[in-house]
């Protein structure tokens, strides 16, 4: 039975040989010529696609991206203690990090549009489950590169560490003079390299591939204490971010209770409310339709504030005959019709799919897709109801294209898993159509 049990586990089933392995990703260590055209371009797709709030194409600049590369290499590098691809990985990795921030600080400043969208707002402030990610992602590129059917993880863990995304984004600080977007984003491209390197190093002294310096004792301890520091430097900041976070949903909810409970159950209409959780005290300003709230209930409000176990917060009631009370109001008011038209437009844009559901925009989509896929020449989509001789019923979306050669499998996979995010399905067909 253990001998059964190590069996499944064990890493070593389907390995690639390690000599390709290497002359693989050596290859795919530097940044020059085609490479670095190729990163330039990825790096100005995915700033597009930040820009325009676009997943599909943040997606598809991912899946192209070469970042992977000289990241693998220096894991690699430091588990068989290979200095010299170490050095030439690092050198890559500044240079392909330093072309990124080039790139797309340039189409940022260009770009008319600057507002902040919640793609870029997401790789702004990382934490410690953006470690996990990057590390378990590292994990299984690093499994898949080792074995001689690499299969379909790769364009998965491109999507799930998402190198491109935050170094767009600190781009997009950079060009907007917003050093705490710049400095959040940066922090998370560098977690990502990071622990992808550590997840890289491990698989690889797990696989035991071969030393090429052997160096003492004390100096592999050294290397080790080395990445031990850099990774506590890594996660006591991301650990801290996460409970920033947690307290403040949980501050958050507080909030909210306190109001339903004192206010809203009994009857009182809010038509004003504002929080600020970052001064000190933390305030809380409510003014109601009614203003039948006096200073003596104001007191006796805060005192009820400590049994929600909201601390250290002073809740103040506007009253009506207070100027800047109309001010806000009309603030508020302008910002919910800004949400309200935001929301139309959306509902609008959901209503048009769905009374377009089989008429889909496949000239839109073909664009998209010829952006990472160029060889294909032409596609169709559309949605088709299946009948089985059991009486069910079920419908796919079906994608047929047309190429003059067949695409590559791991082609097909990026296609496979940028329609089904595009089309937001999991029931996506792709065929090709015979010539």
């Amino acid at each position: 039975m253990p001998t059964s049990f190590a069996r499944i586990f064990n890493l070593h089933t389907d390995e690639e040989n390690k000599e390709k392995v290497l002359e693989s990703v050596k290859k795919s260590v530097s940044f020059s010529g085609p490479n670095l055209w190729i990163l330039a371009l990825a790096i100005l797709i995915a700033s597009i696609g930040l820009n325009l709030n676009s997943v599909a194409v943040i997606i598809g600049a991912m899946l192209i991206s070469p970042l992977m590369g000289p990241i693998v290499a220096a894991g690699f590098a430091l588990g068989m203690y290979d200095f010299d691809l170490l050095k030439r990985s690092v050198r890559n990795l500044g240079l392909a990090t330093l072309t990124g921030l080039i790139v797309s600080t340039l189409y940022f400043w260009i770009s008319p549009f600057k507002e902040v969208q919640s793609e870029i707002l997401a790789r702004t402030s990382p934490t410690i489950y953006d470690i996990f990610i990057a590390l378990l992602g590292g994990l299984v590129g690093v499994i898949a590169i080792t074995r001689m059917e690499k299969g379909n993880p790769i364009p998965g863990v491109a999507i799930a560490t998402a190198l491109m995304p935050p170094l767009c984004t600190a781009g997009y600080g950079l060009a907007t003079g917003n050093l705490k977007y710049f400095g959040g984003a940066l922090f998370l491209y560098v977690i990502n390299c990071v622990f992808i390197c550590i997840a890289t190093y491990t698989i690889v002294k797990i696989l035991k591939y071969p030393i090429v310096t052997h160096i003492q004792k004390k100096n592999q301890i050294k290397i080790r204490n080395i990445m031990a520091t850099i990774t506590i430097i890594m996660i006591l900041p991301s650990t801290y971010f996460a409970v920033l976070l947690y307290e403040r949903q949980k501050y958050d909810d507080s909030i909210n209770k306190f109001i339903q409970t004192e206010f809203t159950d009994k009857g009182d209409v809010i038509i004003f409310k504002k929080t600020d959780g970052f001064s000190n005290p933390k305030t809380l300003e409510l003014a109601f339709l009614n203003d039948k709230y006096n200073n003596e209930d104001e007191t006796n409000l805060n005192e009820k504030l400590k049994i929600y176990d909201i601390k250290n917060t002073k809740l103040t009631i506007k009253h009506d005959d207070s100027s800047y009370l109309i001010n806000d109001m009309k603030n508020e008011v302008n910002q919910k019709d800004s949400i309200i038209l935001q929301n139309n437009n959306l509902l609008n844009e959901l209503q048009q799919q769905v009374s377009n559901n089989n008429n889909l925009d496949n000239k839109k989509i073909l664009n998209e897709i010829r952006v990472f896929i160029p060889t294909i020449e032409s596609i169709s989509i559309s949605k088709q109801k299946v009948y089985s001789a059991s009486d069910t019923e079920s419908e796919i979306t079906s994608l047929i294209y047309s190429s003059k050669a067949p695409l590559t499998s791991k082609e097909e996979t990026d296609l496979l898993i940028w329609s089904s995010s595009r089309l937001n399905t999991n029931n996506v067909h792709i065929f090709r159509q015979n010539s």
